[in-house]
């Protein structure tokens, strides 16, 4: 893993809230790195600083200083159409309550984001069914999210995500609202993905699942804490 190339690298994030007229550091100077094909966790519990430090490395947000490079591009200088279209390109969210459309089917779910990059519709179709046969849910691209159980509805999400063959799939507490051996299913899911060589960040607050990655990152009071794993 070592000769992999870093995508994404934060060096000494800050990011301050004015809460109520006083200062909340969410971030206090975290640093961290993830290669090419990583399968990592952070973990922290609530408050710890884990959501900000998603949503700058999502381009959800602009840190207030330190370095932000993804794929080797400091982002902060980028205009707000330019974040789009790194978040629409380079990075597939999973978040925890799925975020499907109630009125469309599976499929169109999926197709969503495609139709936003323009792809042409011939090949909207291919990558869509692409995407639900790695999830195991092309027979039921059909059904609309309240056909589905919790555990397909957040594959139909994963496949969202993987529709548009983002470089990084960024994945905030994808078994939240599942039970745990809904959950365990989500889980191997990620693993068989890292396998064909996605680079996987999953956000949680459980350490049984944080341990589940490849590596697992801690991050405390807005600080990089401690670095298990490879």
């Amino acid at each position: 893993m070592q000769n992999k190339k870093t995508v994404i690298s934060m060096k000494e994030i800050t990011k301050i809230y004015n809460v109520g007229g006083e200062e909340v550091r969410a971030l206090d100077g975290a640093s961290l790195e993830i290669r090419e094909g990583e399968f990592v966790s952070i973990i922290g519990p609530s408050g710890s600083g884990k959501s900000t430090l998603m949503n700058i490395m999502g381009c959800l947000d602009v840190q207030d200083s330190g370095k932000y490079l993804l794929d080797n591009q400091a982002i902060e200088s980028y205009s707000e159409e330019e974040l789009a279209k790194i978040r629409n390109k380079k990075i597939g969210f999973i978040f925890q309550n799925f975020n499907l459309l109630s009125r469309m089917t599976a499929f169109a779910n999926v197709e969503l984001p495609l139709i936003y990059q323009k792809v042409p519709a011939s090949k909207r179709k291919e990558l869509v069914k692409e995407a639900l046969a790695q999830v195991g849910l092309l027979e039921r691209s059909e059904h609309k999210p309240s056909e589905l159980s919790g555990g397909q509805q957040q594959r139909v999400a994963i496949a969202r995500a993987l529709a548009t063959k983002p470089s990084i799939l960024l994945a905030d507490e994808p078994t939240g609202n599942l039970d745990s051996k809904t959950g365990e299913e989500i889980i191997r899911l990620f693993k068989e993905l890292h396998k064909k060589g996605h680079t996987i960040v999953f956000i949680t607050h459980n350490d049984d699942i944080a341990r589940q990655a490849q590596r697992c990152i801690r991050i405390m009071d807005g600080r990089v804490t401690e670095v298990d794993g490879v």
